[in-house]
């Protein structure tokens, strides 16, 4: 068969924030790639946590499967390289390209890559140049490129000054104050500067005349860096954008609502080449929902973080309908409240620490009925009219969690030799003086 390029762009910490889905934040090339191809309204990462996420997009399983239930900047890494996309795409006649950030490897070479583009930083100032570069010189057989950018992560830029914060909404879980506005301008700015990243690829492709042979998957890692939002498992950590557009069933500007997950990418890839799917592979294929055979392929989706900055150990199901949410962290760690070094400094924090975020008491178990509580704030775990629910929830998660044997069913998550955490008290992941060490 006359295989496609692939290429997949990733972002780090966007979420769903972007022009397509419905926010005023000006990312017009991103656009521009939702109505040519097709936008997934209900997809989720596996883990709203860099690492974790990447590798479960990467490696088509649970994070926890992956070995991935930290971040490999911390010390973390794949248990397994050659489990990771590039292997299984080469095998097929696939280059492998790396073009930025991968975020799954200390070393981005152990990765086995056939090129890497090796830019500057990851950056797109510094990315995206490279990459256009390859485009412009790319060979005949097919490649896999993968186009990491830094951008959305903090630290933010300094706002545009077309952006006025007095017109500008915060992220859902946020109050609407000055200080949020303000710190979404410079979300917005650097929002940009993504898009920027885009814009280049997409006119490379026309311009080499790689389009219409080019499979694009858009995503991001988890939800944005606010708090409420990054590291938890809400929809506003969990949701991703999701976008793919290239020849055939990728096309159209079609929009679906079906419930999937980024551990479906790696087998709908296989589905699409026709090539056997590796047996470690936990997703399902989003063809048949692309050629409207199916109209679901999930009845859940599910979600789990072990460490970010501090070990927070969490697990979640996701339905269309209802999330259920179990917190293991005051049962491992007497800690009841949030984890603050699980959330990047920002303006936003401060004002919720200056309301007294740091006080207020986190529940064990969460169920949240998503039609009627879109922004998980009313938690249904006591209410008998929901008990029915709730057992079933509860059972669908453990049921998961036995079937990928989930090392948190045997207590606290252990980490590997000489990976560094933050202690569970620190209150910014920039705490130097909370960190902890494992030596063996």
């Amino acid at each position: 068969m006359n295989r496609p390029n692939i290429i997949y762009i990733h972002s780090h910490d966007t979420g769903r924030y972007v022009q397509p889905y419905g926010y005023q934040i000006s990312t017009p090339r991103i656009q521009q790639l939702a109505e040519q191809g097709v936008l997934f309204r209900q997809a989720f990462c596996a883990a709203p946590t860099c690492s974790p996420s990447r590798a479960a997009l990467l490696t088509g399983q649970s994070p926890h499967n992956a070995g991935m239930t930290g971040l490999v900047n911390r010390g973390w890494g794949l248990n397994d390289n050659s489990q990771h996309l590039l292997h299984t795409l080469r095998a097929a006649g696939y280059l492998t390209v790396l073009g930025g950030l991968q975020h799954v490897a200390f070393d981005p070479n152990s990765l086995g890559f056939d090129v890497n583009l090796s830019p500057q930083d990851t950056k797109v100032e510094n990315v995206a140049p490279g990459v256009v570069d390859f485009l412009k010189n790319a060979p005949d057989q097919p490649f896999f490129l993968d186009v990491g950018f830094f951008e959305t992560h903090r630290e933010f830029p300094e706002a545009d000054a077309d952006i006025d914060p007095a017109y500008v909404r915060a992220p859902a879980p946020l109050p609407d104050t000055p200080a949020t506005r303000q710190d979404m301008t410079a979300y917005m700015t650097m929002a940009r500067q993504l898009d920027d990243g885009y814009g280049l690829i997409l006119d490379a492709l026309d311009e080499t005349g790689l389009a219409a042979d080019t499979l694009i998957v858009a995503t991001t890692d988890h939800g944005v860096a606010f708090p409420g939002c990054k590291g938890t498992l809400t929809d506003h950590g969990m949701g991703v954008m999701l976008i793919l557009r290239g020849p055939g069933v990728f096309q159209g500007g079609r929009v679906l609502d079906a419930l999937v997950s980024h551990i479906d990418v790696f087998p709908t890839l296989c589905d699409l080449l026709e090539i056997d799917a590796p047996a470690w592979l936990q997703g399902k294929s989003m063809l048949p929902l692309l050629t409207g055979a199916q109209d679901e392929i999930n009845d859940a989706v599910f979600s789990e973080v072990s460490y970010h900055a501090a070990y927070e150990p969490k697990r979640a199901v996701r339905t269309q309908r209802y999330k259920y949410i179990r917190r293991y962290v005051a049962e491992q760690t007497g800690h009841h409240t949030m984890v603050l070094a699980n959330c990047d400094d920002s303006l936003s924090k401060d004002a919720w620490l200056e309301a007294g975020w740091d006080q207020r008491p986190i529940a064990d178990e969460q169920l949240y009925d998503l039609i009627f509580d879109p922004n998980e704030a009313n938690n249904q775990v006591d209410n008998p009219a929901y008990a029915p629910i709730l057992a079933e929830m509860r059972a669908r998660l453990l049921a998961w969690m036995q079937q990928t044997d989930d090392p948190l069913l045997q207590g606290p998550v252990s980490m590997p030799p000489g990976a560094v955490v933050n202690k569970i008290d620190a209150r910014s992941p920039k705490d130097t003086a909370g960190l902890f060490q494992v030596t063996k």
